[in-house]
């Protein structure tokens, strides 16, 4: 029953028609605190249409900055929640430089609580927001590019290996 309500939700989101809102849907998911990489979507959406390079780009970036707003969002309400902070090494290196640590909101496995630990400690929420949004802009730059480099063969044969 599981299995295939994951393959029909692989389908779906596989369908060239919902190719832009599989990419939002995914970077929105990946940018949260769950462990899921947006990179394969980006790829290959761009791989089977090259003419949506930019407009992939764009709507990665969108989708996994609101994902880094809802983990700023979290920080924030789990702050009211608490009556005190720990402080840290990372509160204090959060606090010294402020909404510009969000330019590594983009790193695997720390960016997304490192967003949260910015709505934690209130940083301003628009300087953040931009931030985020360049570093994950850049990441998704440079990754999609680094992949397009790759020849096609390379893919055919690690698909062979991996069926």
């Amino acid at each position: 029953m599981i299995d295939s309500a994951i393959a029909w939700l692989l389908h779906v989101l596989a369908a060239p028609e919902v190719g832009l809102t599989s990419v939002f849907i995914i970077s929105f998911i990946s940018a949260t605190l769950l462990p899921l990489g947006s990179e394969p979507a980006v790829f290959a959406v761009i791989k089977a249409n090259p003419a949506l390079f930019w407009s992939v780009i764009g709507v990665a970036t969108v989708g996994n900055t609101l994902g880094g707003a809802v983990d700023y969002w979290m920080g924030y309400q789990a702050k009211q929640s608490f009556a005190r902070e720990r402080k840290s090494r990372w509160f204090h290196w959060l606090e010294r430089y402020g909404a510009k640590t969000m330019l590594l909101a983009w790193l695997p496995g720390i960016g997304d609580p490192l967003c949260t630990l910015g709505g934690w400690l209130k940083l301003p929420f628009w300087p953040s927001i931009a931030y985020m949004a360049v570093g994950k802009l850049l990441r998704y730059l440079t990754m999609t590019s680094l992949l397009l480099y790759v020849p096609d063969g390379v893919w055919h044969r690690l698909g062979q290996l991996l069926s």
